[in-house]
């Protein structure tokens, strides 16, 4: 298998999993492909803080099992489960959504919000945002109203409610707005162009953080690598 960078979906949905996959790879272009791994024992939707850490052992896991085929590791749920602990016990790079999109939402000192659809999430999500040392940045964390799954379901609807909670984030003192969460990939990409606020995706991010610690690769990387498992 060519060099690679690994996704691992801390979800159980094998079509999110995708869909990130998809993101990752258009960010990523030619310089690596990117392979994906889906979780088996989380919910298709992590939405509750307890499942976010029981996803964490699982997440592990699977890095360790992938770390030496792959050069760079991304956890891509909106909490980062698993993600201090993969980086003691490997030795390529490992970037998670949050992380990234939080230090890039907050460059230069700017203030940022999380637009997202888990309101059980929002504690775990702050508690990010202060153990980077941006607390005092963070404005806000907007929550859709609703079952979050079922809303994730509906593309048009989902991409209407998060821009509803990117306007409020841009309300209450907002100089970038974050979409909160790996599974609403596709609808921060839609936003992306509707704000003249910056509106920020956070899986790229994770990809941009990535590549800048990994050396380049030959064009052509991506052939042959499809799914890690």
């Amino acid at each position: 298998m060519n060099r690679h960078i690994l996704l691992i979906n801390p979800n159980s949905s094998q079509a999110t999993s995708a869909m990130m996959q998809a993101i990752a790879q258009r960010a990523a272009a030619d310089a690596l492909a990117v392979a994906v791994a889906t979780a088996k024992r989380s919910p298709a939707m992590i939405v509750t803080e307890e499942d976010l850490l029981a996803s964490a052992e699982e997440v592990v896991e699977i890095g360790l099992r992938h770390a030496p085929d792959c050069v760079g590791i991304i956890v891509s749920a909106f909490g980062d489960p698993g993600l201090e602990a993969l980086r003691r016990q490997v030795d390529i790079p490992v970037a998670g959504i949050c992380e990234a999109s939080m230090r890039m939402a907050s460059q230069g000192g700017r203030r940022f919000g999380v637009a997202t659809t888990t309101p059980r999430l929002v504690d775990a999500i702050a508690a990010r945002a202060s153990a980077l040392g941006l607390a005092e940045l963070l404005t806000g964390i907007r929550c859709t109203t609703g079952d979050p799954a079922a809303l994730t379901d509906d593309k048009a609807a989902l991409t209407e409610a998060l821009g509803e909670m990117v306007q409020a984030c841009i309300a209450h003192g907002a100089e970038a707005v974050i979409i909160g969460g790996g599974p609403l990939g596709e609808a921060a990409g839609a936003l992306e162009a509707r704000f003249s606020t910056s509106v920020i995706s956070p899986i790229p991010c994770a990809v941009a953080s990535l590549l800048e610690r990994i050396p380049s690769t030959q064009s052509g990387a991506r052939t042959g690598v499809a799914a890690a498992e």
